[in-house]
């Protein structure tokens, strides 16, 4: 009888082991599809990838093409897409307008260029107190803030403008996939 027991055992955890197989083949092409369905959108002629983690959320302005928040609460920062379609000055000029929202140190504040499919890019860094509020109006003094920000040099179609502001905690956790969903934009769509 034990021979005949054990035998049983045997058959229903086989049976078992393909039911499981079976339903983990099934799951995988779903898996990969969920992998491959990640929120992207477009701003000018580049098509974003929202990192894992963050939201898209509907911009305040029409100014803005795109908005992001990363994080919650207190901690949450803004990653903010503008193209004006040229005439909002050079990268050099953007960059000192950036610089000129932080007081504090001035060795928190850095550029880096680079190129990536052909597109020039100029990278953005600063740290301090950050004055929050529309250029030329009333603004906020916001402390431990921290700046991410990339400019896509478009030359005939306008630069794009990529933004992340917010608690400095924040901003630093997401640089590289800031940085990572920037670079990404510039691919040439299929």
């Amino acid at each position: 009888m034990s021979a005949r027991l054990a035998k049983a055992t045997e058959v229903q955890q086989i049976l078992t082991m393909k039911k499981l197989l079976s339903s983990l083949l099934f799951l995988i092409p779903a898996i990969l599809l969920a992998a491959d369905s990640a929120e992207t959108f477009t701003v000018e002629r580049f098509t974003f990838t929202v990192p894992d983690g963050w939201k898209k959320v509907a911009p305040p302005s029409p100014m803005r093409k795109a908005q992001l928040d990363v994080g919650e609460g207190a901690l949450k920062a803004e990653v903010t897409f503008f193209h004006f379609g040229g005439g909002s000055g050079s990268a050099a000029d953007n960059v000192s307008r950036w610089f000129s929202q932080f007081s504090g140190n001035e060795s928190d504040r850095k550029t880096e260029t680079a190129e990536a499919n052909g597109v020039k890019i100029t990278f953005v860094e600063a740290a301090g107190t950050f004055s929050s509020g529309m250029p030329g109006g009333p603004t906020t003094p916001l402390p431990n803030y921290a700046l991410r920000g990339a400019i896509l040099e478009n030359t005939k179609e306008g630069d794009v403008y990529v933004k992340m502001t917010g608690p400095a905690v924040t901003v630093n956790s997401a640089s590289a996939a800031f940085k990572k969903m920037v670079t990404e934009a510039t691919r040439p769509t299929a």
